[in-house]
């Protein structure tokens, strides 16, 4: 198996089997995004430690196509125990390697959905964005 059929086999399996799957019951900051384009909708939910700085646990909601949800499965898991300035701090390039495989052009607004939702979601948490109840990928 050649590594991008590794990595395609890990994106079919985080799609199929999403890890942190669903909501969580006290998050301490949750929003939701959208990518018109493909039709992918995500909420992100996260749940701070006790310093309101490190991220303790991650779920995700919502639907969409393989990439926005094996993106957002990989997000979840690679998050707990960094700090909140370190997901802002995320960039398009982190995603891509995470997914392991070359993301088209037109795909790349899939794959950086829920980062960036996370990252808006932090924002208003901090105080830092206000006004936007919900993360629309650029065209």
């Amino acid at each position: 198996m050649s590594g991008s059929d590794m990595y395609r086999q890990l994106i079919l399996d985080h799609y199929k089997n999403p890890r942190n799957y669903g909501e969580l019951p006290d998050p301490d900051f949750s929003h939701v995004g959208e990518n018109p384009s493909c039709g992918d909708t995500i909420q992100v939910d996260v749940a701070l430690e006790d310093d309101d700085e490190t991220i303790e646990r991650v779920a995700f909601s919502g639907d969409g196509c393989a990439i926005s949800q094996a993106a957002a499965s990989l997000l979840t898991e690679k998050l707990p125990g960094k700090s909140v300035d370190e997901l802002q701090a995320m960039d398009t390039d982190d995603i891509v390697d995470m997914l392991g495989v070359d993301i088209s052009p037109m795909r790349i607004k899939c794959a950086v959905l829920a980062r960036q939702v996370a990252q808006d979601g932090s924002k208003l948490y901090r105080g830092e964005l206000e006004g936007k109840d919900r993360t629309i990928t650029e065209e």
